[in-house]
């Protein structure tokens, strides 16, 4: 039995900067700043960066300010969630026949010389074929 030649990484302790940004995170999530309002939050970051400039002598100003827009990011909603809650998406319906439109194309492959298997579009979205299509309980067919 062999042993491998493995080299260990050297671990670099974190800078000041990273304990700090963790820190800061931390204390976000402990304190419950993220559900607080906007004048609790601006109140509660500019006591905080007083702290962190105290604890850690060796950030710059230009750091702690840093340190506060990347908290500033961290207690905001997510963009995609807000997006989604404001403007809710309706699934299509299938109700009358004028609704969907079914293409049949031959996608052709040039590396082989057979082309591959049909694909049925519906208002250009692919939907599965053959044995993937299964029947709903008014018999249509529905794709999984």
């Amino acid at each position: 039995m062999s042993k491998k030649n493995r080299q260990r990484r050297e671990v670099t302790p974190p800078t000041p900067f990273d304990q700090a940004r963790d820190e800061l995170f931390q204390q976000i999530m402990r304190c419950e700043v993220i559900g607080a309002a906007p004048e609790h939050q601006a109140e509660w970051f500019t006591e905080t960066m007083a702290y962190f400039a105290d604890r850690y002598p060796e950030l710059k100003p230009a750091d702690i300010k840093d340190l506060r827009v990347l908290g500033e990011r961290f207690v905001q909603p997510p963009k995609r969630a807000a997006e989604v809650t404001e403007t809710p998406v309706e699934a299509p319906t299938m109700d009358t026949a004028t609704d969907a439109v079914i293409t049949s194309e031959t996608v052709a492959d040039d590396t082989a010389d057979e082309s591959q298997p049909e694909t049925i579009t519906v208002d250009g979205a692919l939907e599965p074929t053959g044995a993937e299509m299964v029947e709903d309980e008014a018999g249509e067919p529905v794709g999984v």
